[in-house]
């Protein structure tokens, strides 16, 4: 039997943004999966006339997942954590369970800890670098995953993504140290795992294996750093505002490119900085050190070095 016929029902908890376009890219990307949606009344029903769901639940969870041979979380943090419990008493002992949550370490060792007790039943992390600054099924999308990376936490019989991060950058500066090791034995020669791996090829997205605090600190400066950034940039200028709308009425596409991340709302953010605040904090840090040092160079042909360090990165980023 091909490894991705062991997944023919899937159950998503959870159909807004990531959730949505998980289920809608089932369904442009694979044949012959039943998909199962649970979420508030109201949002399943969407789902529903979406087209992104055969069936649909609210309410209690156990007729939801226990005949799912995959079950997708793509709840916020706090409320993963919540309902892992259940999802851990209620899943059949065939299923594989993954989360799509934006940081890691809690999640992980919640789910070692409810998951260690049942040598069958199989909890595999996960977070799909993918998105947008809008929520909601409405904006779901069957195209979201093409082309990202989609970081699975485990290890792979390559060591795909191990890679240790240095514990300083090329300036000198301390950072928070990742993981030394993965925290999980997941891996991909698991029948269960080999499969979802399928998965994520035909919706498109490039899986890439790394331990959980390896994850929360490469996304916290390369992701929630960002997010930060662009609102305080944001916030900034609105309190700023003149009468006459300036500076904001001479802003060109630059700005708005620049801030496109404070479009996204802090109901969004707010588990994502919780669960990350040391990483964020110490990140936080140096970038302030940072703008000190561009502050102290205005005057200098020093500034020059810091625009081509910013243009190579940029061209490493086109290049992923």
């Amino acid at each position: 039997m091909s490894p991705t016929h062991l997944i023919n029902r899937v159950s998503i908890l959870g159909t807004g943004l990531i959730g949505g376009s998980f289920a809608l890219a089932l369904r442009k990307y694979t044949e012959g999966i039943h998909v199962t949606a649970w979420d508030r009344p109201g949002i399943v029903t969407r789902a529903k006339e979406l087209g992104a769901a055969d069936e649909i639940f609210s309410g209690e969870l156990k007729p939801a997942i226990h005949s799912a041979d995959l079950i997708y979380v793509a709840l916020p943090i706090s409320t993963t954590l919540d309902i892992l419990p259940e999802i851990a008493r209620h899943s059949p002992q065939h299923a594989l369970v993954t989360d799509a949550c934006s940081t890691k370490v809690r999640i992980v060792h919640a789910a070692e800890e409810l998951f260690s007790g049942n040598r069958e039943k199989l909890f595999l992390g996960g977070h799909p670098m993918a998105g947008k600054e809008s929520s909601g099924i409405a904006n779901a999308d069957a195209n979201l995953f093409r082309d990202t990376t989609y970081a699975l936490i485990g290890e792979s019989s390559s060591n795909v993504g191990d890679e240790v991060v240095p514990e300083s950058s090329p300036g000198g500066e301390p950072v928070p140290s990742p993981a030394r090791r993965t925290p999980t034995g997941i891996s991909n020669q698991d029948p269960r795992v080999a499969a979802f791996l399928k998965i994520i090829g035909k919706i498109g997205a490039r899986p890439l294996w790394l331990g959980a605090q390896q994850h929360d600190y490469a996304v916290g400066l390369a992701s929630h750093l960002p997010q930060l950034a662009a609102v305080a940039l944001a916030s900034f200028l609105y309190d700023h505002l003149d009468e006459n709308g300036l500076p904001i009425a001479l802003a060109g596409p630059g700005l708005r490119d620049t801030l496109r991340l404070a479009g996204s709302p802090y109901s969004t953010w707010r588990d994502i900085v919780l669960t990350n605040r040391e990483v964020l904090s110490a990140g936080l840090d140096l970038f302030a050190r940072r703008l000190d040092e561009l502050r102290d160079r205005l005057a200098s042909r020093e500034l020059e070095a810091d625009f081509d360090a910013a243009n190579e990165l940029y061209k490493l980023l086109r290049s992923f």
